[in-house]
């Protein structure tokens, strides 16, 4: 029996991996988790009945714990609450999925309190990598990818052969393949979240769409399989058919494949080693007529390149990258700021950073505070005194 805490539980992804367990006898939920939606967590907590469930917003926590006082699910808030789930003695394993960097310390906690993790949240490797990977290797604690790209090399490698010659991540192109920068002036918060392939949430979905998402795995892959940038590639496959590849020393090749279906990563790393019946759909040859690769279009989707670049120079350069790019992700949706704002934004946040060398994780989170200050202040529009490390107190 396998015991699993789901933090970010009303989710894409969440949601999916409930749909995912009703189908599996052999997995309980030991903790539930929720930003601010305290109605659907309501509806998860009497079906699945968790020893403690938990809501980010404190006053939602408080309306939550009244509305299921009749259950035996404790309700906790805020941050400590967050990590009380991924502490929960009932759990052996943790699903990661809460968007953005608020993944990271409830994930160092589960770490810590020795829970194999399920990382559905890139931002915790993007952003802490060196510190995350060497607790759990002190720990002895197992990563599992959930995002299909590195869910793909994962399932690749276990064969046990680590001649990796490189890692091949594929991308679908997003919601504006084929277009070019005159093309981005003035597309709208609707079109970039009409992704042709993939269901998924609203911040997952801009940044496909900017191709930064590619980059950030990029730099997750580099923490998650210790492979060095120069031996990571990324190519567009735009039917979202093989989910990624690895070559190795020979030249031959291994790749995973299945429809664009999320409950497939889910349904591998939560039933890991195993391989059991599946909700996800069956693969049917006869219906695909084609599977294609092109290059990215690295001059008019100038995040990937700038994201690997960041990852290169590591330290807080990736930090600042992922919170540049939250925040300027809220406010094109808000509609405050343009597609091309996005970048914008991102380029002179890291222009203006000054590295911190070896930082802490109070520094990754000071930073990442300092960065989103600022730009949701100037609505993008970032001073030229922005952050450094004197700013950080570092």
């Amino acid at each position: 029996m396998k015991n699993i805490s789901i933090l970010g539980s009303t989710g894409s992804v969440g949601t999916q991996a409930l749909e995912v367990i009703d189908c599996l006898d052999d997995v309980r939920v030991a903790g539930l988790s929720s930003n601010t939606d305290i109605h659907l967590l309501e509806k998860q907590i009497r079906k699945y009945k968790p020893p403690v469930a938990a809501v980010a917003d404190e006053k939602s926590a408080l309306a939550l714990k009244i509305s299921v006082a009749d259950t035996p699910t404790k309700v906790v808030g805020g941050a400590a609450g967050l990590c009380e789930v991924a502490a929960a003695p009932e759990a052996d394993f943790v699903l990661t999925a809460i968007v953005g960097i608020a993944g990271l310390i409830p994930t160092l906690t589960a770490i810590e309190n020795n829970k194999n993790i399920l990382l559905a949240n890139k931002e915790t490797l993007v952003t802490a990598g060196d510190i995350v990977m060497g607790a759990a290797r002190a720990r002895n604690v197992i990563i599992i990818p959930v995002d299909s790209e590195h869910s793909a090399v994962f399932q690749c490698l276990q064969g046990g052969d680590r001649d990796i010659k490189r890692i091949i991540l594929t991308a679908s192109g997003g919601s504006f393949y084929g277009k070019k920068r005159k093309d981005l002036e003035s597309v709208t918060v609707v079109q970039a979240l009409s992704h042709p392939n993939w269901d998924m949430g609203k911040k997952v979905t801009i940044d496909s769409s900017t191709l930064i998402n590619k980059g950030l795995e990029v730099i997750e892959a580099h923490h998650l399989f210790g492979i060095d940038y120069d031996r990571i590639d990324v190519v567009i496959q735009r039917e979202s058919i093989i989910h990624s590849m690895v070559e190795f020393e020979d030249n031959s090749i291994l790749a995973q494949m299945g429809w664009p279906d999320m409950k497939l990563p889910i349904h591998y790393a939560i039933c890991y080693p195993e391989r059991k019946k599946s909700p996800a759909r069956q693969m049917d040859f006869s219906r695909l007529s084609s599977i294609s690769f092109s290059p990215p279009d690295v001059e008019t989707f100038r995040l990937l390149p700038l994201a690997i670049s960041a990852g290169k120079r590591g330290a807080t350069a990736p930090v600042v990258l992922n919170a540049a790019n939250e925040a300027a992700v809220e406010l094109f949706l808000k509609g405050r700021i343009s597609f091309l704002d996005i970048e914008r934004i991102v380029e002179k946040c890291l222009n203006a950073h000054t590295i911190i060398p070896t930082p802490s994780i109070g520094d990754i989170i000071e930073t990442d505070r300092q960065i989103k200050e600022e730009i949701m202040y100037d609505n993008g529009n970032i001073r030229n005194n922005s952050i450094s490390a004197s700013d950080t107190g570092s």
